[in-house]
Parts: C-alpha cells; structure tokens; sequence
C-alpha cells in the first residue's frame, strides 16, 4: 500500500508540475492612486504650460506695446533737442540784433550830443562877437536893413549847417531808440523760446527715460515667465513620460495577472484531475487533503449582505475619513492631498469606511481605521481567500483595504479624485494574509 500511495504522490505530482510552465514573479504594479496623481500631475503641469503661454502672450503684447511707445517718446525727446537748437540760434540771432542796435542806438545819441555841443558853442561865439545868432533878438533887434539882412544870413548859415545836422542825428537818434526797442523785445521773446524749448527737452527726456525703464521692466518679466515657460514645459514632458511608464507597468502587471489565472486555471484542473484518481490508486488518501480546508468557507446569505451593502455604493466619491455604519459622511482635512483634491467639501467614504458600512449590515461594527480592521478578525492566506474577505497593502493592512468579491476582482473607495468602484485585485504591496470576519 505504501509502495501505490507514492507512486500516487508521484503521479500528482508529475500531473500538476510535469508539462506546466510556471508564471514568473510578478512585475512592479503601480497602484490606482499613483497612476492618477501621475495624470493629475501631468494634466496640472499641461495647465500650467497653457496659463504661463496665455500670459506671455500678455506679456509679449505689452513689451511691444513699451517698445512702440520708447519709440514715440524717442523722437519727441528728439523734436524737444531739434527744437531747443532752433531756440538758441535765434536767441544768439536775437542778441547779435539787439548788441547791433544798442551800438547804433548809442552812436546817434553820441552824434546827437556832438551836434548840440557843436551848436551851443556857435551860439556862444557868435554872442560873444554881440550877435544873437540862434535868439528871436536876433531878428527884432537889428536896426538897419543891412544889419537885419546880415544876421539872417548868420542864422541861415547856421540852420543849413548845424540845425539841420541836429535835426538829423535826432531823428537818427529816435530810429536807433526804436531799432533798439524792438532788438531788445526780439530777445527776450527769444530768450523765452529758448527757455521753453529747454523746458520741453527735459520733459522728453524724462518721459523718454520713464518708457525705457518701463521697457526693461517688462523685458526682464517677460524674459522670466519665458523661463518660467520653458521649466513647466520640460516638467510636462517629465509628467508625461512618468504617466507612459506607470501605464505601461500596468499594462504588463496585467498582462501578467492574465497570465497568473491561466496558470491557476491549469493547475486547479490539474489537482482536480489528480483528485479525481486518487480514490481507485489509495483510498486512504482523503486524509492527507485535510490541511487544505484549514480556514472555513464564510457563510453565504450574510457574506452576500455584505458585499451587495458595498456595491451599492459605487460611484460614491471618495472622502478621506468619510463614511460610517450609517453610509456617506463628510471628509476630514489631512494637511495634504485630500484637502488639495478638498476632500473635508465632500460627501463620501473612504476606504475603511466602505467596509464600516458594508459589514454594519450583518451586525459587525470595525473601527474606522484598516490597520486595526486587520486584525479584526481571522487571517486566511490568500491562496485560499473567499468573497466577502477584506484585503490590505501596506505595513499592518494601514495602507489601503478592499473587500474581495472573488474571481481576481474587488470593491474599493480607491483615493482622492476616484469613486467607489470594482477594482481587479493588485498584488502590488498586498499583505500576505485576508481578513475573514464571517
């Protein structure tokens, strides 16, 4: 008997390892929540590129609206410049003017006084030799003709000579006065001018200096959000590439749980194909299949409170520290990436609080934490997990649970930004042991 039991063993063994090919490990499986915040990260940064083009754009449009207006106020500085030497050529024109007829002006009062000297002293010598030359007595008191007639030559001689020439230089005199008159107004309008177009060449170049500090200015802003562009840009391009690769870790994680059931398929087939032949080759080989059924199956009707209690709730948001006994409940502030995605505004569960809810159904009432969710109950491994069994990841289950529906698939509050939903089961980081409360 011995002798057939293990040729039974080794026939077993032959059929479940013989021709079957073994899956290999399982490859890096990024979790739900990393794929999302890869996305989110990469769609905030695509985003952000878009804000900072938008405002450079702005900000383009500014600089060359500075630009036109540096532009401007460069050749209004340059009309100021054009007209102040205009200003000061006319001024000097106006001073040499004015200097010519101040110098005019003054030579016929010098004339004018040369003549009344000249005359007074004519006057003084022709009195002094007892004529009255340039007296009316000159004229009523002769007292022959020939003395009337001699004076009035005298006095002729001297009105076509000096009277005539003081006459004239006064004349000249008042010319000069008015020459020098409108010399001296024709400066000072010049001098004013001048003084004026001075003024406004200040003005340019302040107005002028004003725009090209606001130029730089803006160049210097727009030379930053151009940097500030171009980072963004090769962080999206980082983002982006981060996202590719998660996704395609995914892709070949369940390429390979595809590949883990197939092999699970065969071997369940074979086992029960090498099941089946043990009876005829050893009927004492039942109790060697004890250590199998270790954990007891969960029992049906509540289990399946259980879990339809958990998939009524899909499409319930996700709130971190959301959810009771009762159902959906507010969130709670985490200091982080729940209050980003504002969690603490939101009406739902999140993970261990699914499970408070689904299992408060059947009178099971677990603490709204999964590490001690955990320990809540019989650990069965996972090679022998039945629906209505919670799962967990991270050290002591603290990480994240599930409740497992069977057939490789889950119920789940996943995290920030997701709903309440159906999930295949991720090996990734999955502790090695269910939790079995019923």
């Amino acid at each position: 008997m011995l002798t057939r039991l293990s040729a039974v063993v080794v026939l077993m063994t032959a059929v479940l390892t013989g021709t079957a090919v073994a899956v290999p490990p399982p490859p890096p499986n990024p979790s739900d929540s990393a794929i999302s915040a890869s996305r989110a990260e990469a769609e905030a940064k695509a985003a952000r590129v878009g804000e900072l083009t938008g405002r450079l754009t702005q900000a383009e449009s500014r600089l060359q609206e500075l630009h036109d207006d540096v532009s401007y106020k460069r050749e209004l500085a340059n009309k100021a410049r054009v007209d102040l030497e205009t200003a000061v050529a006319e001024a000097e024109a106006a001073r040499r003017e004015a200097t010519a007829a101040r110098v005019q002006a003054d030579a016929a009062s010098k004339a004018v006084e040369e003549s009344r000297r000249a005359l007074d002293e004519f006057a003084a010598a022709s009195y002094a030799q007892g004529s009255t030359v340039g007296s009316f007595s000159a004229y009523i008191g002769a007292k022959s003709p020939e003395d009337l007639l001699a004076r009035a030559q005298l006095l002729e001689a001297v009105s076509a000579s000096s009277l005539n020439r003081l006459d004239q230089v006064t004349r000249d005199q008042g010319t000069a006065a008015n020459l020098d008159s409108a010399a001296r107004a024709a400066l000072q309008k010049a001098e004013s001018k001048q003084a004026a177009a001075d003024e406004a060449k200040k003005v340019a170049d302040q107005a002028q200096q004003v725009a090209v500090d606001a130029h730089a200015a803006q160049a210097s802003a727009t030379a930053e959000l151009q940097a500030d562009r171009d980072a963004v840009e090769r962080e999206l391009v980082a983002a982006r590439g981060a996202v590719s690769g998660l996704e395609a870790q995914r892709r070949q994680y369940d390429q390979w749980i595809e590949a883990k059931k197939r092999e699970d398929e065969e071997n369940a087939r074979r086992a029960a194909a090498a099941a089946a032949a043990v009876p005829q080759a050893a009927p004492q080989a039942p109790p060697q299949r004890r250590p199998v059924a270790a954990a007891p199956a969960p029992s049906g009707n509540r289990v399946q409170t259980v879990i339809n209690r958990a998939l009524s709730q899909r499409g319930v948001i996700y709130a971190w520290g959301g959810g009771n006994y009762n159902g959906p409940t507010y969130g709670v502030r985490d200091g982080g990436v729940a209050d980003s995605f504002g969690d603490y505004r939101k009406i739902g569960f999140d993970c261990s609080g699914l499970m408070m809810y689904a299992f408060a159904g059947v009178g099971v009432y677990l603490p709204h934490y999964s590490g001690y969710q955990y320990n809540s109950g019989r650990k069965v491994p996972l090679a022998q997990m039945a629906p209505g069994d919670m799962i967990f990841w991270g050290p002591g289950g603290g990480t994240h649970v599930a409740l497992y529906l069977g057939g490789g698939m889950m119920v789940e509050a996943p995290h920030s930004g997701a709903v309440v939903r159906i999930s295949p089961v991720r090996y990734g980081g999955i502790m090695p042991y269910a939790t079995r409360l019923l």
